[in-house]
C-alpha cells in the first residue's frame, strides 16, 4: 500500500548575492551605500524611473569645456586641388602665350570704331528686346483669349517664326522689295491710298535687323509670358473674383506679380541670347560690334585678337545683365519666401564672419 509523499514548502531565506568583489550580501552592499539608501528612502527603485528599487538618476555630464571639432571633407580638398591647378594652368596659358596678343586687343578694345560697333548693338538689343517682349505679351493674351481665331493667329505666328532660322528671316526681310515693290497704306479694295512708300527705301538695313529680331523675340517671349500666366494658381483669381476685385486689377495685382517670378529667369535668358543674336546682323552689312571687327581684321590680319574684343564686350554685357537679373529676381521672390536671398555683397561678408580665424581655446579636462 502505497502512501503519496507530500513535501511541504519552506519558506525561502534572504538571498545573499555577493558583491562584485567584496562578497557581501545585497543587505550589507545596500546598508554600505549611503545614495541607495536615500534613494530607497525617497521612494526612487531600480525597476523604473520612479518606482521602488530604482537606480540614482546620475547629474548631466557638462559638455560646455569641450572645444568643437569640425567635419573632416578630404575629397572635397583633393577636389578643389585639382579644378585649382586647372585654373591656374587657363590662365598661365593666357598670360605667357604671345599668340594671344594681349597688346592688340588693349589697343582696338576702347577704339572708336569698335565702341561705335558696341553701341549699335545695344541699341539693337534695346530696340528688339522692348518691343519683342510688348508684341509677345499681346500674343499670349490672345493664345490665352476664348476667341479661336485670336487663339489661332497667335499660335500660328509662334510656329512660323520659332519653326525658320533668324539667318533666313532678316534675310528675307531685307528682300522684301524684289516681292512688293511699294508699301501703301489707304482703304482695302479702292484706290485711295493715304501713305505709299518704296520698299527698298523703308527697308533698310537697321530695319531689317530690327524687324528679323523683333517678330522672332516675340515668337518665344509669347510661350515665356504665356508659361508664367499659366503657372499661377486659378483659385486665386477665383478667391479674388469672389471678392469683387475688378478683372483688370486682378491681372495686374494678383497674376502679374506671381507670373513674374516663372517669366523673369527665361527672359532674362532671351535678352542674353538677343545680345548675341545681334551678331548675325552681319550679313546685312550693318555695322553692329561684330560686322565692325570684322572690318577691322579684314583689313589688318590679326584675326584672333579682334575676335577677343568682341568676346570680351559680349562677356561684359551679359554680365551687367546678370547682375540686374539677380537683383530683379530678388524683387519678385518676395512673396515666396520668408526672407530674401542674400546679395553677393551680403554672402561675402557672412562668409568672412563665419570663417574668421579664431583662437583654438583649450581644451578643458575632463
Amino acid at each position: 500500500m502505497s502512501s503519496a509523499v507530500t513535501k511541504v514548502a519552506q519558506p525561502a531565506e534572504p538571498a545573499k548575492a555577493a558583491g562584485p568583489a567584496t562578497g557581501q550580501t545585497a543587505t550589507e552592499q545596500t546598508a554600505a551605500d549611503p545614495a541607495t539608501t536615500a534613494a530607497g528612502a525617497a521612494g526612487v527603485g531600480t525597476s523604473g524611473p520612479s518606482g521602488p528599487g530604482s537606480r540614482p538618476r546620475r547629474p548631466a555630464t557638462d559638455y560646455s569645456g569641450f572645444p568643437l571639432v569640425g567635419a573632416k571633407h578630404p575629397w572635397r580638398w583633393v577636389g578643389t586641388a585639382v579644378v585649382a591647378l586647372g585654373v591656374f594652368g587657363i590662365a598661365w596659358s593666357l598670360a605667357t602665350n604671345p599668340r594671344w596678343e594681349w597688346g592688340v586687343v588693349a589697343q582696338w578694345f576702347t577704339a572708336q570704331s569698335v565702341v561705335n560697333g558696341l553701341l549699335e548693338t545695344l541699341k539693337l538689343t534695346a530696340i528688339s528686346g522692348i518691343l519683342g517682349f510688348v508684341l509677345g505679351f499681346i500674343l499670349a493674351l490672345m493664345r490665352l483669349s476664348a476667341s479661336p481665331l485670336l487663339v489661332s493667329v497667335s499660335w500660328t505666328f509662334s510656329w512660323i517664326f520659332r519653326s525658320t532660322p533668324l539667318l533666313v528671316q532678316m534675310l528675307l526681310w531685307y528682300n522684301l522689295g524684289y516681292l512688293y515693290e511699294k508699301i501703301s497704306l489707304g482703304i482695302p479694295f479702292t484706290d485711295v491710298r493715304f501713305f505709299e512708300v518704296q520698299t527698298t527705301t523703308l527697308i533698310s538695313q537697321f530695319a531689317a535687323a530690327v524687324l528679323g529680331l523683333t517678330l522672332n523675340q516675340a515668337a518665344y517671349s509669347a510661350e515665356i509670358i504665356r508659361g508664367g500666366i499659366l503657372s499661377v494658381d486659378q483659385g486665386q483669381l477665383e478667391a479674388a473674383a469672389a471678392l469683387g476685385i475688378p478683372a483688370w486689377r486682378r491681372s495686374t495685382r494678383i497674376v502679374l506679380p506671381q507670373a513674374m517670378r516663372a517669366i523673369l529667369p527665361t527672359a532674362f535668358n532671351e535678352i542674353i541670347g538677343l545680345v548675341k543674336g545681334t551678331s548675325i546682323v552681319y550679313v546685312l552689312a550693318y555695322s553692329e560690334l561684330f560686322y565692325t571687327v570684322q572690318v577691322i581684321y579684314n583689313r589688318t590680319q590679326q584675326v584672333l585678337p579682334l575676335l577677343l574684343v568682341a568676346t570680351l564686350w559680349y562677356v561684359v554685357i551679359t554680365s551687367v545683365l546678370s547682375v540686374f537679373q539677380y537683383y530683379i529676381e530678388r524683387h519678385y521672390s518676395r512673396g515666396a519666401v520668408r526672407s530674401l536671398p542674400l546679395t553677393p555683397l551680403q554672402k561675402a561678408r557672412k562668409f568672412f564672419a563665419t570663417h574668421a580665424v579664431a583662437p583654438n581655446r583649450a581644451r578643458s579636462p575632463r
